[in-house]
């Protein structure tokens, strides 16, 4: 598992890399002092403790332009900044600390994070096997843990997945078998992915990348099979 710090402040990095290694002394941890400096490395974090007042870049663009090339990192905002926390749903951010917190709320985030990362290994192992499609004439492998979400549209089924969109000729019923349960059909039109969802209302579900339509029938439904998912996740 490989966590990256990134803050201006060199005191509060080596603080939360204490406590980090603390709880999970096998972990790499990798410190960055600016935005900037996060951006240019090649590193693909598991989770990532971001600040958002640094010089520069700040932390709210430094996520914007790193969630571009990391859809599945696991992102904390630890700051002091409370006025963000709003922007924070638009980058998927998993949880928003604000300076100053207790250690027992900032290991309780920190092994909710750890339960997320080990339950997305998990499925990635253990669930549900992936499925051919037909599109434009090449058949392509599907991984289900890659769909985002999937809508009906002229009559073709369109997959927005974490790299691309694929359209195929198909059937949502169909569909819906080969993804598994931990997909839920909000709507007629659109199925989506427990995964990826970033908040939800009666009218509609807003997802890493997109969003999908909620039908009023549905609603309580999906509450219920949603708060399945997470406790299942959490006995992980």
């Amino acid at each position: 598992m490989q966590i990256v710090i990134c803050d201006d402040e060199k005191k509060i990095q080596e603080l939360l890399a204490e406590k980090v290694q603390k709880l999970y002394p096998t972990a790499e941890v990798i410190l960055f002092a600016s935005g900037q400096e996060l951006l240019w490395s090649d590193k693909d974090p598991d989770i990532l403790l971001l600040d958002i007042g640094m010089p520069g870049k700040n932390g709210m663009e430094t996520a914007k332009e790193f969630r571009r090339r990391h859809k599945k990192t696991i992102l904390i905002f630890v700051t002091a900044f409370a006025e963000y926390v709003f922007q924070a749903f638009d980058v998927g951010a998993f949880h928003y600390l604000v300076k100053p917190f207790t250690d027992e709320k900032f290991l309780e985030v920190l092994q909710s994070a750890v339960k997320q990362y080990e339950g997305r290994d998990y499925l990635h192992e253990k669930g549900t096997p992936p499925f051919m499609i037909l599109s434009g004439g090449e058949h392509i492998m599907i991984k289900p843990e890659e769909i985002i979400y999937a809508e009906v549209f002229n009559r073709k089924i369109l997959l927005h997945t974490i790299d691309s969109d694929i359209e195929y000729y198909g059937k949502m019923k169909e569909l819906e078998k080969q993804v598994g349960e931990n997909f839920y059909r909000s709507h007629r039109s659109y199925l989506v992915n427990f995964a990826f969802i970033r908040k939800y209302d009666v009218k509609t579900i807003y997802l890493e990348k997109g969003q999908a339509l909620m039908s009023k029938k549905s609603y309580h439904e999906f509450v219920k099979c949603y708060h399945r998912y997470h406790q299942k996740r959490g006995k992980q």
